[in-house]
């Protein structure tokens, strides 16, 4: 079931009324049964997988919560980590190694002849698999206990609002929620509509009508070139933005209706000055997981190099890669950004004494202020201007291996981008207001994240502490253009095939 669906806005608000309606102890197993029906909408069958990884997480959990060593608890959790890492990879990448190693055997001639696994992939399946593997690698670290209630851990795996695209819960956070007596709460059931209302308006306004202009490149770049090209890899960025964050809000606040609270999985990405710093905005419940069970086991223990723990995260950034999707375009994404950050590490001094130096100059050129302006603060502006240009456009780089649908697709689409005419039209395909309006809606967005910058807030909390007619203009205004400039074609999120 799609948020963007007429189904959906039938769903949810029946849940909700069942919900406060139902005594507390009976909300768990309402709550598990809503879930199931909500995935299931897509395909019965693949519930049979959710179902499957959630007893034997359950299982093994209550094995190694019982056991006092690691080492009691280390077979408990290679058992967990085998099962969904083996139904992730049966279904999402069997045949992308499989494909990969046929091309290798065919270069020398030998004879390879496995089957292609045939089906569908299931929707979603990267999300749950690690948010089960979180909890297995917490219960046997001893961070958290093991649960016991195995209606509430199934609940935990499959808790409808965030379980086909995130974000990536952590046990810890979301599972002593699923015991709290939530009663009905006004202003958190309007804050929890308010930020599903600008979810609808990301996906809805910017991101699926940005995807008519985007498609339309991206499926020829042999028919277009230079700016029709470019600005596509540069609106792509904001699509793929306003489609997953969209999602994010869709769903942060869809829990935060019922009295749960999700983590933030973005954070204004677009102004991040480094790579590194873009990783800790943009898909935040990702980059920790990897963070946290991935390269600290890695690469921050005691006595490791700092080769190693460059080579070790690169590495992460390869898989992180990977997890995106089985296609060698998104392994050339994932390396990408690891080389990026790879080569910030580096270069991290010498740019830090190189615009100390750089400070010094302008500040000894004219010291004071002049003209009324401070030239510490425009010196200081000008770098932070600068570095957010070079972040943006090393992402939009990587950001057309991403969006390709194939690696000589992408290969197409960079070799188009450098015939630059200025007697090119920068049409392509869609209607002209379509993507004036979609333009105009994407700059919107990128003011709405400086003025959250520079106030610290969320922008439906910057609304709320504004005088009553304000607020009501602003609801209005973001309600009226979603439902007049809104694209109603279901279209899917762009990480469910995720």
């Amino acid at each position: 079931m799609l948020f963007n669906s007429f189904d959906f806005l039938l769903f949810f608000p029946v849940v909700v009324a069942i919900y406060f309606a139902l005594p507390y102890r009976f909300r768990w197993g309402f709550l598990l049964a809503a879930s199931y029906y909500f995935y299931a909408c897509w395909k019965e069958e693949y519930l049979l997988l959710i179902m499957a990884s959630t007893l034997v997480d359950y299982w093994a959990g209550l094995k190694m919560g019982n056991l006092a060593t690691k080492a009691q608890r280390r077979p408990f959790l290679i058992l967990s980590l085998c099962s969904n890492l083996g139904i992730l990879f049966s279904f999402k990448y069997f045949n992308f190694f499989n494909d990969s190693a046929r091309a290798v055997f065919q270069q020398f001639n030998i004879f390879y002849d496995v089957p292609a696994f045939d089906v569908l992939l299931p929707v979603g399946i990267s999300f749950y698999t690690f948010q089960t593997l979180a909890y297995s690698i917490d219960v046997y670290r001893g961070k958290v206990a093991a649960e016991r209630h195995l209606g509430i851990f199934a609940l935990y795996v499959s808790f409808f609002p965030q379980l086909v695209a995130g974000p990536i819960e952590r046990s810890q956070r979301l599972l002593p929620q699923f015991r709290q007596k939530n009663d009905f709460d006004y202003q958190r059931v309007v804050d929890g509509f308010k930020l599903m209302t600008w979810g609808f308006f990301q996906k809805l306004v910017i991101a699926d009508r940005l995807a008519l202009y985007i498609s339309e490149v991206y499926s020829n770049p042999d028919a277009y070139s230079g700016w029709p090209i470019l600005i596509a890899a540069y609106l792509f960025l904001i699509q793929v933005y306003c489609d997953f964050a969209g999602y994010s809000d869709i769903a942060i606040g869809a829990a935060r209706v019922m009295g749960y609270d999700l983590m933030e999985n973005f954070r204004r990405p677009f102004l991040a000055k480094t790579i590194s710093g873009l990783w800790n905005r943009w898909h935040i419940s990702l980059t920790t997981w990897f963070k946290d069970y991935l390269f600290a086991p890695l690469a921050l223990r005691r006595g490791v190099s700092k080769n190693f723990r460059l080579f070790s995260l690169f590495l992460v950034f390869l898989l992180c890669g990977l997890w995106h999707g089985a296609n060698w375009t998104f392994v050339i994404f994932g390396a990408l950004h690891g080389i990026y950050l790879v080569i910030g590490n580096l270069t991290s001094p010498s740019r830090r004494k190189l615009w100390d130096r750089w400070h010094e100059i302008v500040n000894n050129a004219i010291p004071g202020n002049f003209a009324g302006f401070s030239l510490k603060n425009i010196s200081q502006n000008f770098q932070n201007g600068l570095a957010r240009f070079i972040t943006f456009n090393l992402f939009a780089v990587s950001g057309i291996f991403f969006g390709a649908s194939s690696l000589e697709n992408a290969i197409a689409i960079l070799a188009s981008i450098v015939n630059i005419s200025f007697d090119t039209s920068i049409m392509a395909g869609s209607q002209v207001f379509d993507f004036y309006f979609a333009l105009i809606m994407s700059i919107f967005l990128l003011l709405i994240h400086w003025l959250e910058e520079q106030k610290g807030h969320h922008v439906t909390q910057l609304i709320s502490e504004r005088i009553s007619v304000v607020r009501w203009i602003c609801y209005i205004s973001i309600l009226f253009v979603t439902i007049v400039g809104g694209e109603f074609g279901a279209r899917e999120f762009i990480y469910f095939q995720f």
